[in-house]
């Protein structure tokens, strides 16, 4: 209902202060803030409010600096991860042999060349050879020449054979030997790998 009488007016006889029973205001009347669980000293920000944050600290204001617990650990933990390697794959077997075993020919036919040139400057097979022809030479012959013998042709042809015979070999063992290990592999269950991840 509205109120259509308008403005009352006031009477000489009647206080405008309180009733009997009341309590005066102590101040401005404002808007009602309700009281609040956790107290702050007021910025100016959320209210004068502060939310406890973790640790002890709080979100509102500064937050406090967390310590420690007693015997906490420090170091930090390695990740390790056990593995199984159940079959290895033929195919992939022969490849990385083949392609190995063809390093280490090439490696053989450099190492045996820069040793025969080594040798040659060291006057080692001068010497050995011509032990060797005194020892077998007789009036109709020399004996037998280890110079001519041990060339540097010869040796670079030898060397080749052998790792070319090398690469077949261990192309055909390394395969072999895979079909062999999924083999047992199906029964026993295969190698067991630890890894661990680098701190």
């Amino acid at each position: 209902m509205t109120d259509t009488r308008g403005p009352q007016p006031q009477y000489e006889g009647y206080a405008t202060g309180p009733l009997p029973g009341e309590r005066e205001p102590a101040g401005p009347s404002g808007p009602y803030h309700p009281p609040q669980a956790y107290q702050a000293p007021g910025d100016g920000s959320d209210g004068g409010r502060q939310r406890p944050g973790p640790g002890g600290g709080t979100l509102g204001g500064q937050q406090a600096t967390r310590k420690p617990r007693t015997g906490a650990r420090t170091t930090p933990r390695t990740r390790k991860a056990r593995l199984r390697v159940a079959k290895a794959d033929p195919w992939s077997v022969m490849k990385v042999s083949f392609l190995l075993s063809i390093a280490l020919g090439i490696c053989t036919v450099v190492a045996a060349a820069v040793l025969w040139m080594v040798m040659d400057a060291m006057g080692v097979f001068s010497t050995v050879g011509g032990t060797i022809s005194e020892a077998t030479g007789s009036n109709e012959s020399n004996g037998f020449d280890l110079q001519s013998f041990l060339s540097l042709p010869r040796v670079l042809i030898f060397t080749s054979v052998i790792a070319v015979i090398d690469v077949v070999l261990a192309t055909a063992l390394a395969t072999l030997g895979a079909f062999i290990y999924n083999l047992s592999a199906g029964f026993v269950g295969g190698v067991e790998l630890t890894l661990a991840e680098d701190e």
